[in-house]
């Protein structure tokens, strides 16, 4: 490997699926501010992500909508409230 390519604060972070409890051990520089003990008893820092392999329905063959900011209701309740377009003669 060439040295001293890879930036300062590259380093293992746990990458940990809320939605499948599933954890990864990957090296990043993202920020984090949580920390976690891993398998081999070492603490690392600790990033939360909501969809992975292990959870996405493409990898796992089921599909389900995962909803968590509220998208799909919003956009309901908008199309409720839209009035069609009427269409114009010609």
């Amino acid at each position: 490997m060439k040295k001293d390519i890879h930036p300062a604060d590259y380093r293992p972070v746990i990458f940990e699926d809320v939605t499948s409890g599933q954890r990864f051990l990957i090296s990043s520089t993202i920020k984090t501010s949580k920390k976690s003990k891993w398998d081999d008893g070492k603490e690392y820092d600790t990033h939360e992500v909501e969809i992975s392999s292990a959870s996405h329905p493409f990898y796992t063959g089921q599909s389900k909508t995962i909803d968590s900011a509220g998208r799909v209701e919003r956009f309901k309740s908008r199309q409720s409230k839209a009035t069609p377009k009427k269409a114009s003669k010609k």
